[in-house]
């Protein structure tokens, strides 16, 4: 007897709902596009429970017609393809007629939809994929397609769902998308009655942009264009000082139709080669028009992946004119100077003699690994050492006093008794200031090798041997010797693993002293980032920052501690925030604070081709000696390489 049967069709169609719907984003992007097929000018898209409660979509398209309303909701029913050969011409979003059955088969639908302006339409109820009630109903004309309950009959899949915040990431993220790939379409997006998008549909796609990115980020973007014989391609790219952390900012439409594929990004990141920074990535909506019957949409059952046939040609089109786009502009990112900052005569700002912000006394010895001078800049010199105001690599050496609000917008908390010193490299020829290089030399600051604490708070034992300075190798490496040999150290990796300690031990040890701003740092962010920042800045503040939102998709920082690195505090907090909407759970307190001193140790330390005094070198190597672990910087980069005696004595041919 054979074992081979016939699934019924309720089966059928769960099986079918498997591979399309996967999750709430999956339902909106196929209905979604429906409407767009019918040729929509208004959507409207509102979410609860990050769509598992309910999604409703409503549209002013065609409607469907009253006959056709249970067929819509068959399997492998479609107005949009009526042979094989139509396959290689697609001109729709959607054409395979698996979407709304598979919709129905796991949820509780109603469909109300008219194909005139007489004011009747056809009501039509489905639960799990059967039919509940068909009925005559007053209706406007359009389609108002109502999800419920998703996945209530299939509780494994239900079970596997993340939480709302991520599946409202994902529907939030693919109407972002679709927003731009039709700007002359009307998108609204409302998740539990909060308006999360809102979209004019005015065909302009920069106003789009903005809505989506914010009208900070769209001034920042390049418009492209550019023909072939083949192809077209329209759009925005980012320059280089517009960033973000991953590719995800990088959209590609190909006939009106969002797709993803690597090798599109990798063709538009070649043309911004050595033009950002490392791990960045540009932001970018390009639209691409072709004829149908060089891609083939029929992959994969989302649709977000296409075969194009002339890949290489294509590929490189995008980089050519991605390419010609950013060298026909002055790439120059544009400082904006803080209201009421005061003009600086110093070119380059260098090493703090200590901090100008000292921290309230802590109510318990401190961990950090500077003992007692972990609030104090690990460059101060050694009042003994005469070679304080000498520069390594033949460039003199100044400092000026400066107050403390110079060049920043914030009225201090608490009184300080000490005026601030900055060590600036000067520009070339001047001569060093005697009166305060003296003021530096006798600063009340503890000697680096002074005592350290005792107790559970107690520095580890040092593991770097001890070194002796010889000097810089292109003010970037610090040469070093000792018994052992010759050590070569990245001045940058190692400031980076000092400060990393120090910004780790005082985020977690938060002051509550901060710099009250008297104009507020504003960040603007997406709707879906800004809906989740809402209910995460209470992260800010046990990192001692107050953020609060300031209308809208934007937030004002109120206040910040004073020992954030001056002038970089707004991109830090930006970055911070950064991290916290990427993180899927809720966002652990600390990885926040760890995140946090990399970013501020990394923009605090001494960089490449920064000159050094020796006293200043001699008191970075005695601090890396403190350090927990001072092999590495934060980014896992090394901060040492050695050459032993005997590998140089080889090099010569001393030994054989």
């Amino acid at each position: 007897m054979g074992i081979i049967r016939f699934l019924d069709d309720h089966v059928a169609n769960q099986i079918a709902a498997g591979e399309v719907v996967e999750r709430p984003s999956s339902v909106v992007k196929e209905l979604v596009e429906n409407s767009i097929d019918a040729g929509a000018t208004r959507i409207d898209v509102a979410v609860e429970e990050g769509g598992l409660k309910l999604i409703r979509v409503t549209d002013d398209g065609a409607g469907i017609e009253p006959e056709d309303m249970e067929n819509a909701f068959c399997r492998h029913a479609t107005s949009k393809i009526r042979d094989g050969r139509d396959l290689f011409r697609i001109r729709t979003l959607g054409f395979r007629g698996e979407a709304l059955p598979s919709i129905a088969a796991v949820s509780r639908v109603e469909c109300l939809s008219s194909a005139d302006r007489t004011g009747l339409g056809r009501r039509l109820v489905m639960e799990g994929g059967k039919l509940v009630s068909h009925e005559p109903a007053a209706a406007s004309r359009g389609t108002d397609m109502i999800v419920r309950d998703l996945f209530y009959n299939t509780p494994a899949r239900l079970k596997y769902m993340k939480s709302v915040q991520t599946e409202l990431g994902h529907i939030s993220d693919y109407l972002y998308r679709l927003a731009l790939a039709r700007p002359d379409i009307s998108f609204t997006l409302r998740h539990n009655g909060n308006t999360l998008l809102s979209t004019l549909g005015n065909g302009d796609l920069l106003q789009t942009f903005a809505a989506v990115y914010g009208t900070g980020t769209a001034k920042g973007m390049v418009r492209v264009e550019n023909k072939s014989v083949d192809y077209s391609l329209q759009g925005l790219l980012s320059r280089p000082e517009v960033t973000r952390a991953s590719r995800s900012g990088v959209s590609f439409f190909v006939n009106g139709r969002y797709i993803r594929n690597f090798a599109l990004t990798n063709a538009l990141l070649q043309a911004y080669h050595t033009l950002l920074p490392v791990n960045r990535y540009p932001l970018a909506a390009l639209h691409l028009w072709m004829e149908p019957e060089l891609i083939d949409v029929n992959v994969h059952p989302s649709k977000l992946e296409v075969r194009f046939s002339k890949e290489k040609e294509l590929l490189l089109f995008i980089t050519e004119t991605a390419e010609r786009a950013l060298k026909g502009e002055v790439l120059i990112p544009k400082v904006t100077r803080p209201a009421g900052a005061v003009r600086q005569t110093v070119v380059q700002e260098k090493m703090p003699v200590y901090d100008p912000a000292p921290l309230p006394p802590d109510p318990e010895p401190p961990a950090a690994s500077f003992g007692a001078a972990s609030t104090a800049s690990p460059f101060g010199a050694d009042p003994g050492d005469r070679t304080g105001d000498r520069r390594i690599g033949g460039f003199s050496g100044r400092t000026e006093g400066r107050n403390l609000s110079d060049g920043q917008n914030f009225a201090p908390r608490q009184e300080h008794a000490r005026r601030p010193v900055a060590f600036a490299s000067s520009r070339r020829g001047e001569q060093p200031d005697p009166e305060t290089i003296r003021g530096w030399l006798a600063a009340d600051r503890p000697h680096p090798d002074g005592p350290r604490p005792e107790g559970p708070h107690a520095e580890p034992r040092a593991v770097l041997p001890e070194l002796h300075p010889i000097g810089q190798m292109r003010g970037t490496y610090i040469i070093a010797q000792n018994e052992e040999g010759l050590y070569l150290i990245d001045q940058h990796a190692a400031h980076e693993r000092i400060n990393y300690e120090r910004y780790l031990d005082l985020f977690s040890r938060p002051s509550p002293v901060s710099q009250e701003l008297l104009l507020p740092i504003t960040l603007e962010f997406t709707p879906a980032e800004a809906e989740v920042l809402r209910g995460r800045t209470a992260l800010f503040e046990q990192a001692g920052v107050y953020l609060e939102p300031f209308g809208g998709n934007t937030f004002k920082v109120t206040s910040y501690p004073p020992w954030f690195p001056k002038g970089e505090e707004k991109q830090i907090i930006a970055e911070m925030a950064e991290w916290i909407i990427s993180e899927k759970k809720a966002p652990d307190i600390g990885k926040l604070r760890e995140q946090s001193a990399i970013l501020c140790a990394c923009r605090a330390s001494v960089k490449a081709n920064d000159s050094m005094t020796m006293a200043e070198i001699e008191h970075l190597l005695a601090q890396l000696r403190r350090t927990r672990n001072p092999f590495t910087c934060p980014h896992g980069r090394p901060v040492v390489v050695s050459f032993s005696n005997y590998e140089l004595e080889k090099m010569f041919k001393r030994v054989m």
